[in-house]
């Protein structure tokens, strides 16, 4: 619901507007003059101004205009419908324009639009103005988000307790990772990656822990010592393994593949799963003295389907003020329009699709002064804004849609895409056979594996 100021010199249709908005929620103003609905906007800010064209004093444009500094949310009427007009009224920056007699239903969806629009507005405002506020961590701007990054801060500030990341695919723990890494007091040591799920089977010791003899090197943990291991998909990691890591975190010590001698090692193992590690725990598959040495304050990154429109919106305009520097004449900003379109998707790929998305939209908006719904692939710009109601479709139509855009994200790795979708592999394989999904092309984002 919102403040609205209404404008209209025919008294009984701005009554009938102001009765409608009222039973609706809205705190609701009027006014029946250009010099009147201008001292109503500077007593008290309205959200959106329902503003007609034809006012006894001054056009409604001279009033857009003198209100222009104040970037006003204003939805046009006017009693003539004339394209010119309508051109003008957009150009001006109305978002929309409507002709009387209006009906008073699609009056309403149009002003709920303008508000939603508005507060996007507004949030993009506030997401820039508290990135250059402020050096620290942003995560977001919700309650939950702040309090996640002030633990995350935590954890930066201490050198060697173990760090575990919990979240779906994408969801940035190795961004996250490496931010905790540039920010501890091992910032000048090394980061060294080590990925659980991708290693060759039986490389994935030696990797880790080196080999010795005459042929023998060192493994991943040693160059990290003195920094950081990143340690991804440690519920990965073979039963045989876990062992060597938890005597590494308790002794601080390791022996080569083949070896006998301890070698001290001064590593902080900053760790991510996309599994659940107690259920892990609980069934066998990892050993439960190693979890709590690895999960001493698990962080938890929520999917993007999780997160409150105001943190999608600071996603957004921060994933494109860090884009734009690699796209020449790419547009900084995101229309209104596209930002609704952008924070209503349900982003199965999380951070890493929306990268993408915008990345491609960017390039094709070159030399446009902001990014707007048409750049946007087909199923984000279909979307629909808040207060549009959109045709039923039938329930196994949405779920193939939907497991088959999950299945060209994680290029056919059905694994991957089980546990994004969160069900079994053999359920996803009967749900691919019911809805004959067969193969599909690798998506576009780059560094992933099948």
């Amino acid at each position: 619901m919102g403040d609205l100021l209404i404008v209209d010199d025919e008294d009984l249709l701005a009554e009938s507007y102001a009765r409608w908005f009222t039973r609706s929620g809205h705190a609701v103003r009027v006014a029946h003059t250009g010099g009147e609905a201008l001292r109503a906007f500077r007593e008290r800010r309205p959200d959106a101004i329902l503003l007609d064209v034809n006012l006894p004093d001054m056009s409604g444009f001279d009033v857009f205009d003198a209100l222009r500094a104040d970037d006003p949310v204003v939805v046009m009427i006017s009693g003539h419908a004339e394209v010119p007009m309508a051109v003008q009224a957009v150009q001006a920056g109305a978002e929309t324009f409507l002709t009387k007699p209006v009906d008073l239903a699609q009056l309403g969806v149009a002003v709920d639009r303008a508000l939603e629009r508005g507060r996007l507005r507004e949030l993009s405002r506030v997401a820039n103005a508290r990135r250059v506020a402020t050096g620290r961590l942003a995560l977001g701007m919700s309650p939950a988000m702040v309090d996640l990054a002030r633990q995350v801060e935590l954890l930066a500030a201490v050198e060697r307790t173990p760090v575990l990341l919990v979240g779906e695919p994408g969801t940035g723990k190795g961004r996250l990772g490496g931010w905790i890494h540039a920010t501890s007091a091992r910032r000048e040591g090394p980061w060294v990656e080590a990925s659980c799920a991708r290693a060759p089977a039986g490389t994935l010791d030696t990797e880790l822990f080196g080999r010795e003899g005459d042929a023998g090197r060192a493994g991943l943990v040693e160059v990290a010592s003195g920094g950081s291991l990143f340690l991804d998909e440690v519920g990965d990691l073979p039963a045989a393994l876990q062992p060597r890591l938890l005597s590494l975190l308790e002794s601080r010590a390791m022996r080569r593949v083949g070896g006998t001698r301890e070698i001290p090692v001064d590593v902080r193992l900053i760790a991510t799963t996309t599994r659940d590690l107690v259920t892990e725990v609980n069934t066998g598959r990892f050993r439960e003295d190693l979890y709590y040495q690895v999960a001493v304050m698990p962080l938890r990154l929520p999917a993007l389907r999780e997160r409150s429109r105001e943190d999608l919106v600071m996603l957004v305009d921060g994933m494109v003020a860090e884009l734009g520097p690699s796209l020449p004449h790419a547009p900084r900003e995101v229309s209104p329009a596209a930002m609704e379109r952008l924070v209503n998707h349900s982003w199965p790929g999380n951070l890493r699709e929306m990268r993408n998305v915008l990345e491609r939209a960017m390039l094709v908006s070159r030399g446009a002064s902001a990014l707007e719904p048409d750049a946007l692939p087909a199923d984000l710009a279909r979307t629909e804004g808040p207060g549009i109601e959109q045709a039923p479709r039938p329930l196994d139509e949405v779920e193939r849609e939907h497991i088959a855009r999950t299945l060209r994200y994680h290029a056919d790795n059905r694994s991957h895409t089980a546990r994004t979708l969160g069900i079994s592999r053999a359920t996803l394989i009967k749900k691919i056979r019911q809805f004959g999904l067969g193969a599909r092309s690798a998506p576009s984002s780059r560094g992933r594996s099948a």
